[in-house]
């Protein structure tokens, strides 16, 4: 392919139209092949030789993709996404004329995937040379693709195996990756509608189900959702391949804070594993009830949490970490009446120094109204009494 003539590349093409063979066609309409390294293939203007060869608007995707060429090889990804975003529109316009057939799903992957990519190279030069703002062409990226989309969803006459909307999970996982990206995580709720709604909604590939359930996760997890969050990333986690390791750490990134604020604690072999050790002082912290600890934890490893994404949903563990602290306390003094005083005491035995009485029965207020205690404050006697049934609810129960 790297030194085929534009004449050959172009018959290779037809072919493949012809045939309707959308595996091969998007393999010679990708980035990831080595075609476009051919300096032959790299053409500023071929819509004179596309025109002779494709019928309308085929001439017009292979023509934006042969140009696009030319401007990867000069690094201009500004252009670059402009020619993709012809490509992508041409081929809406294909697949939209096509019944009941779906052959060119593969192609219409690759097309928006390139899109996305180019979309985020064009907004990092618009920034460089002053124009812009950050996120813009990936936002017109996402107006195609939702043109995608709605051809793909509005596919209702087609036999199943011939059904167009067997590419909608694809590309929603690429609108997913936008939306996260540019910060408009209140689109993903319509997106996940439609997916939920499908009867083949189950029976998509693994690979995409994984990047479905990691992005639903994470949306869950920011929605305080925590429950809905662990089942969906560690839907992912589990079935995300053995060999996709950093994969696996990056769904891990979100499940362990999750998994923590439901009051499971990650054993220290599966963070050495994925290299994910900046979780376990934070782990042991909470678990002591430390909240000293847990400070110095967040603040050692500010810089990764802040760009995880996950410093403020680790904050959270403060009041888990009051109420891991004020167990301890009630199973050593083993009664229902309880002192404030010795709640007091034992958060000055962990590093706060300055506590007073009235500040503890806040943070004892706070566990009993959030459900992590059972029992009331008795004011007037300075106590706090507990339930005799499970004084202290499971945390995964609470939240």
């Amino acid at each position: 392919m790297a030194h085929t003539s534009l004449n050959q590349y172009l018959e290779q093409v037809e072919f493949a139209i012809e045939s309707k063979d959308g595996l091969l066609l998007s393999d010679l309409l990708s980035f990831q092949n080595r075609h476009i390294a051919n300096s032959r293939l790299q053409i500023e203007s071929p819509e004179q030789q596309c025109d002779n060869w494709f019928e309308q608007p085929w001439d017009e995707l292979i023509a934006a993709h042969l140009r696009c060429t030319w401007a990867v090889a000069k690094h201009d990804f500004i252009e670059a996404y402009s020619c993709q975003s012809i490509a992508a529109l041409a081929l809406n316009k294909i697949v939209q004329s096509q019944k009941d057939e779906n052959w060119s799903l593969p192609v219409m992957y690759v097309i928006v995937l390139d899109l996305r990519l180019f979309a985020s190279s064009a907004d990092i030069q618009m920034i460089k040379r002053g124009r812009k703002k950050s996120g813009e062409m990936l936002e017109k990226a996402a107006e195609i693709l939702m043109g995608s989309f709605r051809v793909c969803a509005s596919d209702n006459r087609a036999a199943p195996e011939d059904s167009k909307k067997w590419g909608m999970l694809y590309l929603v996982n690429q609108l997913f990756k936008i939306y996260f990206k540019i910060n408009k995580l209140h689109l993903l709720k319509p997106m996940i509608r439609a997916i939920d709604s499908l009867p083949m909604k189950d029976k998509f590939s693994k690979s995409q189900l994984v990047t479905f359930r990691y992005y639903v996760g994470r949306k869950a997890m920011f929605d305080s959702d925590f429950k809905t969050a662990e089942e969906y990333l560690s839907y992912a986690f589990e079935r995300c391949h053995k060999a996709c390791k950093q994969n696996k750490r990056l769904i891990l990134i979100y499940l362990l804070p999750v998994k923590m604020l439901l009051g499971h604690m990650p054993q220290t072999s599966v963070l050495q594993k994925y290299d994910l050790m900046q979780f376990s002082d934070v782990a042991k912290a909470v678990s002591q009830g430390n909240l000293q600890k847990l400070n110095e934890a967040l603040e050692k490893h500010d810089a990764f949490f802040i760009k995880c994404g996950v410093y403020l949903i680790l904050e959270k563990l403060k009041i888990i970490t009051y109420r891991n602290l004020f167990k301890k306390v009630y199973l050593l003094m083993g009664s229902h009446q309880l002192p404030i005083d010795a709640f007091s005491t034992a958060l000055q035995m962990m590093g706060e120094d300055d506590i007073d009485s009235d500040e503890t029965q806040c943070i004892i207020a706070n566990l009993i109204h959030d459900g992590f205690i059972k029992g009331y404050i008795a004011f007037q006697h300075k106590k706090l009494v507990v339930s005799k049934q499970n004084p202290f609810p499971p945390v995964s129960s609470v939240l």
